[in-house]
């Protein structure tokens, strides 16, 4: 199949539409859709196209093609330097914040959510954050890191530079104490 410039498939299909395609392409729109924040809109199919050329497609669904929980972070790294490199061709400025959370929402919909939760390797994939749980977990206190939550909270998710964004995540690794990182989302109230 073939992709005009409406971003819609046309024409014959060389391979049959799986379920390997299916979860890619809910994964992609889903990640898109929560990236997007105000200061660097973007439309589904830019965040597709942007996680395509950094390897996250349809092949990309197997645990163990995720890095080792060792090699977690520099990976992350430098997936969240790749996506925003490649928005730069799309003309969009992407930050670590960003990024992260276009990778994470992709992820978490892939794998987490996908059935592989119990996997050693997706226990260490990075949850997506926002202002909604940043702030839950201040005002709980999770981890005794009010004034770090907070903090983070008043920089903004779509604002948080590398550092920034390591140090949230670095938060959340204490907080849980050795439980699988998407456990956070228990604190995050975006779906109520």
């Amino acid at each position: 199949m073939k992709e005009n410039e409406a971003g819609l498939f046309t024409g014959t299909r060389e391979t049959s539409y799986g379920i390997g395609s299916h979860q890619h392409l809910f994964a992609a729109w889903a990640a898109s859709r929560a990236a997007s924040v105000k200061g660097c809109r973007f439309k589904v199919r830019q965040g597709r196209m942007i996680l395509e050329e950094c390897g996250f497609n349809a092949d990309f669904c197997r645990p163990e093609q995720l890095p080792t929980p060792a090699n977690m972070d520099e990976k992350h790294r430098e997936w969240r330097a790749a996506i925003i490199n490649a928005a730069k061709s799309q003309r969009l400025p992407f930050t670590h914040g960003v990024a992260a959370k276009l990778i994470n929402c992709y992820l978490k919909s892939r794998f987490v959510c996908g059935g592989h939760h119990l996997h050693e390797r997706v226990h260490s994939l990075h949850p997506p954050i926002d202002a909604v749980l940043l702030e839950t977990l201040a005002d709980l206190n999770i981890g005794g890191y009010a004034k770090q939550w907070r903090q983070a909270a008043r920089t903004r998710w779509s604002n948080l530079n590398s550092e920034k964004y390591e140090e949230v995540i670095e938060l959340i690794r204490k907080s849980l104490k050795g439980e699988p990182l998407w456990k956070i989302e228990e604190y995050w109230q975006g779906n109520q």
